[in-house]
């Protein structure tokens, strides 16, 4: 496995199948990249999802990803480290860098909506000409553009956030959050009292801290996100069950289906063979 490292606060570039080379790599950072032609298979944490022109992906810190494509592709890709988003003083919406890592493992185009999508494309094809040119003011329009770009997905994933996220929160819940994420396959890390040590908090104070900073309980964020990774490997990854019960923490096949039923209703099964009938989890 690759793993890349960014080395400016953002960049952006163009690239094609033919020229990019995106066998399981892994990132420091966040990517955003655009389709601008071509069709093909992208593979993000194990999933697989097809992808065409006119689609945008988000990748976050630590993702692993790779693709495969059915014939000519082009992409326009932006790149962007933690500390942009945590110093860039957005005005529209609180919490961007909150926003962003919550997508984490998420597959599919995080654009939901025709609207934005037609700007993305405008402002994708607009950034595509000033790269290719030395025009005044090039770095200065760049950045407006790629903020723009940026608060389109952010806009967008603000659906998967949860629902009573407050406006204003402060930077240990993000480092919580994140740490939930990134060991959300082990729940022994996720224990309370392992929790409250991690981050210096009483272990009978973190659920409520948890709970004021988000809007809902420890236990329920852990639980339903959970849920919806487990979700999307039943959409995007040809696993058994068996082997995802063992990606999760799971005893065994019961245990994750007695887990799954209780906070979706059906057993993994049912929810594989009916997953085209069933929409993507937002919550």
């Amino acid at each position: 496995m690759i793993r890349e490292n960014l080395y400016q606060s953002v960049e952006v570039y163009y690239e094609t199948s033919e020229t990019c080379n995106r066998n399981d790599k892994q990132f420091s950072f966040f990517e955003l990249f655009y389709v601008l032609s071509g069709q093909g298979v992208h593979t993000v944490n194990g999933n697989r999802v097809h992808f065409k022109a006119k689609e945008l992906f988000l990748l976050t810190p630590n993702d692993r990803h790779s693709f495969e494509v059915d014939d000519f592709s082009e992409f326009l890709v932006i790149r962007f480290g933690q500390n942009y988003i945590a110093d860039f003083q957005w005005k529209s919406i609180d919490q961007m860098e909150y926003v962003l890592f919550h997508a984490s493992h998420l597959s599919e185009s995080i654009i939901s909506n025709n609207e934005d999508s037609e700007a993305v494309a405008s402002v994708m094809q607009y950034l595509l000409q000033i790269l290719q040119r030395d025009n005044l003011y090039k770095e200065d329009l760049i950045r407006h553009l790629v903020n723009a770009v940026i608060v389109i997905a952010a806009r967008n994933l603000s659906i998967t956030k949860p629902q009573n996220m407050l406006d204003n929160v402060d930077e240990r819940i993000l480092e919580i959050i994140d740490y939930i994420q990134v060991n959300i396959h082990r729940p022994a890390l996720l224990k309370v009292d392992v929790l409250a040590d991690k981050f210096g908090v009483s272990k009978t104070y973190i659920g409520a801290y948890f709970r004021k900073q988000s809007g809902e309980s420890l236990q329920h964020y852990i639980s339903y996100y959970r849920v919806r990774l487990i979700e999307h490997r039943l959409r995007f990854s040809n696993k058994r069950i068996t082997e995802i019960a063992e990606e999760f923490g799971f005893a065994d096949e019961s245990h994750i289906n007695k887990f799954f039923k209780r906070h979706t209703g059906v057993r993994l099964k049912t929810y594989r063979d009916q997953k085209d009938n069933i929409p993507a989890r937002a919550f």
